[in-house]
């Protein structure tokens, strides 16, 4: 059954309905919702809540399955579909929704069942349901976890074993759990205000008269940060003027990093769907020729529409793969190559990445990245400068495609921040930039500036 339904003002069952969407046609889960939601009525509390059921119930999918095998008769895997997501329904709110009552968790989630043609099924939601209280209550933890430390780690915070293995080796046990802690809590939202169209004074003023929760970040010259409900993006003050754009505080750091001059000719190699193009350009003042590239046509055209709305002019768009452009050769002053990647630095806001990427889609990433790296660092001039960057966390991606790449191309190096640039605050002592979420407040992150010789 897919949303369709526009009189639905109950946020549970439409956040079954979602949560059933992208069972079925393995939608990602943002566009899912943001479907469930526009063909809906919900009030705004109900939006929140039915948001909240839907991004949590993935991001603990894991953690809610365990507790369905322990407390169950049948599997999570052996239940129905629709049945297994109504428990999911009911135990996420009696796990992590302290301002549900209980008795209103376990009512709303048998209603369900009997809503969605399983009222035979009704007493197993009850009885489930009924029983994570009883030992919720007589001060048992109803989760009972294995000693084996990947496997435990993996069932407290709901992720893949092998996520969590890297993470064990790269980072050891701390940090992974802050880490792992922190993907599961709800992101906010960093904008960057086009320094060519307003100035964040303005922007901070208008978003606070809007009643909005914004405060500025250390460092970063022009990023606001909203926390709270903050309603549809497109309808906040300066959007459609293009005063500002979403990008997360990291992904900018990205082109600081870049450093990128007026006049210069530079080349985003994955460029879709142009955050980090429209901030080069703004940095340049809009003097000079970006080529924006990508392979897929629907994604280019968020980058031209991008570029509209922030009124920026020095773009050229090129559609193809980029292990393919020998017509750049010895061309660009800079090159940005934010390598499609695993995306393991973003899985609050992404957080369905967790179950779609393996360390088979891992390891054909990495091949393509070393690709990628090779191809575009043929496009820059003597003493050009290329930034390789990815919005991951696993070294297979990044510190060995650098060494890999550096070990067989002599006259290319590692170019730190310039010491007098904030810049270089986040800098390791390799020359290369690590965010770790936790530590920085942003998404996870890997960025290098190379040069050549």
């Amino acid at each position: 059954m897919s949303i369709t339904n526009n009189s639905i003002t109950n946020a549970r069952q439409l956040a079954l309905q979602i949560l059933r969407d992208i069972d079925r046609r393995k939608t990602y889960t943002d566009i899912a919702l943001d479907r469930g939601l526009k063909q809906t009525f919900l009030s705004p509390n109900d939006r929140g809540l039915c948001t909240e059921l839907v991004y949590g119930i993935i991001r603990r999918q894991r953690t809610l399955d365990t507790l369905i095998d322990q407390l169950g008769k049948k599997s999570s895997q052996q239940q129905p579909p629709d049945l297994r997501r109504i428990l999911h329904l009911g135990l996420y709110q009696l796990r992590y929704l302290n301002h549900i009552p209980p008795s209103a968790a376990v009512n709303t989630s048998v209603e369900l069942t009997k809503e969605n043609q399983l009222t035979s099924l009704a007493g197993v939601v009850n009885g489930i349901l009924r029983q994570y209280i009883r030992l919720n209550n007589s001060q048992n933890e109803p989760l009972i976890l294995p000693n084996n430390l990947v496997e435990k780690l993996g069932i407290i915070y709901s992720f893949p074993d092998w996520i969590i293995k890297i993470w064990l080796q790269q980072f050891g046990q701390e940090t992974t759990e802050k880490i792992c802690h922190w993907f599961n809590q709800p992101p906010s939202i960093d904008i960057r205000i086009n320094s060519l169209q307003s100035t964040l004074e303005t922007v901070e003023t208008k978003l606070i008269e809007a009643n909005l929760n914004v405060t500025r970040l250390l460092d970063f010259p022009n990023t606001l940060r909203l926390t709270g409900k903050t309603g549809a993006i497109q309808t906040l003050p300066g959007f459609k003027e293009g005063w500002w754009t979403v990008q997360d505080s990291s992904a900018q750091l990205v082109s600081y990093l870049l450093d990128p001059q007026p006049g210069e000719i530079i080349i985003d190699a994955c460029a879709a769907p142009g955050g980090k193009t429209t901030h080069i350009a703004e940095l340049i003042q809009d003097k000079g020729l970006i080529w924006a590239c990508d392979r897929t046509v629907s994604r280019l055209k968020k980058i031209t529409e991008n570029a509209q709305r922030l009124h920026l002019e020095s773009i050229k768009i090129l559609e193809g793969d980029s292990r393919n452009f020998e017509q750049f050769r010895n061309r660009a002053d800079r090159v940005l190559l934010d390598v499609p990647c695993s995306g393991l630095g973003t899985l609050h806001r992404h957080p369905d990445i967790r179950w779609r990427q393996t360390p088979e889609t891992v390891s054909e990433l990495s091949t393509l990245q070393g690709e990628l790296l090779e191809q575009a660092a043929t496009w820059i001039k003597p003493q050009g400068i290329l930034v390789y960057g990815t919005c991951t966390l696993n070294s297979l991606e990044n510190e060995s495609i650098i060494e890999r790449f550096l070990n067989s191309n002599s006259h290319w190096k590692i170019e730190p921040p310039s010491p007098n640039s904030w810049v270089s605050e986040f800098a390791s002592p390799s020359g290369w930039i690590q965010i770790l979420p936790h530590q920085h407040h942003m998404d996870g992150f890997f960025m290098v500036k190379l040069k050549k010789d």
